[in-house]
């Protein structure tokens, strides 16, 4: 756990990563808002496998609590009490195991502990979410095509885009964003339409398409690497990772007719959305330019005068103004998911890497033959 008081830097043990510091900053209101909105944030790291929970601490102080599960991807919160995360092979599901007026550690007021493991092998899963009837639903982009979990086997393909002529194992199209509605999957995003292996590459500037997963039929088209797709308020939100902006879809009639309308820039390459109330929480990495060179970006930040960095922003979805942000810097450099956890303001969790999952038990209470 890593504790810090407001407007601090925070430095990580260094060989936690490889040697390098990481550092962490935040505007001055940042635990403040998340403590009178009772929310924390759930963050994954898959480039250094961290899995980040953050909230206001007992001192009014910022809250960063880490664990590592290896290639931590997607983050699908279902409710207070349960949270789904995608790693390198393995769903993990989380749960509660506090009640609402328990605490741990004399601090947090929720304790996630993995109880279901789901072996997929590697799939390189992208989002999850959770269906009306609880299922996992999940982006299976090394297949092309969202999938669920098997009792027997790795997976089970739910669907595909009409342009993958098979399932197969070849990342043609990089499918990777998932938008749930109603506990029922509504849209993807792919880099493009390619269904050849790693086709993809080499449409990033202008070949993400948006699909309705009901009709099949692609809404939007052009755009940069698209990310994070989320219904919201009735309203299809996604993020244009390759031109670093967050913004909203306007159907047309058809798919030439759509628009992408954006609400705000920000700098970085942008993966990573969730909502609360009237504000949007966006995740953004420094670009990997040995595969993410050339991208409309690159023009962005250097009209902008402005580097790269990785964190969090939190944006007003009336203005398209930063009212919050959340930054890292060091050797962590790219973010994949956040999610928003509701009620909860001083979160952890429990990992594999240390001994605190043995000793940490709790049971469902006993019920003697004809209690009420």
């Amino acid at each position: 756990m890593i504790e810090q008081p407001a407007d601090r830097l925070r430095t990580d043990a260094a060989a936690e990563h490889g040697g390098n510091a990481v550092k962490y900053s935040m505007s001055p209101g940042l635990p403040a808002f998340l403590g009178s909105e009772r929310i924390a944030l759930a963050v994954s790291s898959y480039q250094s496998g961290k899995f980040y929970l953050i909230g206001q601490n007992v001192d009014g102080g910022l809250l960063v609590h880490e664990r590592f599960f290896h290639k931590a991807m997607g983050i699908c919160v279902a409710d207070r009490d349960t949270l789904l995360l995608a790693t390198l092979f393995q769903i993990v599901k989380f749960r509660n195991v506090l009640k609402r007026e328990q605490t741990i550690n004399d601090l947090h007021d929720a304790c996630y502990v993995p109880r279901e493991l789901f072996i997929t092998g590697e799939l390189d899963v992208h989002d999850i979410g959770l269906t009306k009837d609880g299922g996992i639903v999940f982006v299976n982009t090394l297949y092309n095509c969202l999938a669920t979990t098997s009792e027997r086997h790795s997976f089970t393909p739910l669907w595909k885009p009409s342009f993958i002529s098979k399932i197969v194992k070849e990342d043609r199209c990089h499918l990777n964003g998932l938008a749930m509605e109603a506990g029922v999957p509504r849209y993807v995003t792919a880099v493009s339409r390619s269904d050849t292996v790693d086709g993809w590459r080499d449409r990033r500037a202008n070949g993400g398409i948006v699909i309705d997963v009901q009709s099949g039929a692609v809404v939007l088209g052009g755009l940069s690497m698209p990310h994070s797709p989320r219904m919201y308020r009735g309203r299809l939100w996604l993020l244009n990772s390759g031109t670093g902006e967050i913004g909203w879809i306007e159907r047309g009639a058809l798919a030439e007719d759509g628009r992408f309308r954006v609400l705000a820039f920000c700098p970085g390459f942008v993966r990573g959305l969730a909502f609360h109330g009237r504000y949007a929480f966006v995740g953004l990495s420094k670009p990997r330019y040995e595969r993410f060179e050339g991208l409309a970006l690159d023009r962005r930040l250097a009209e902008a005068d402005s580097e790269p960095w990785c964190g969090v922003q939190i944006i007003d979805l009336d203005t398209g103004a930063c009212v919050h942000w959340f930054r890292i810097d060091g050797s962590v450099t790219e973010l994949y998911d956040l999610g928003v956890v509701p009620d909860v303001v001083r979160p952890m969790a429990l990992g594999f890497s240390t001994d605190e999952i043995l000793n940490l038990i709790t049971h469902d209470p006993f019920e003697t033959e004809g209690s009420a």
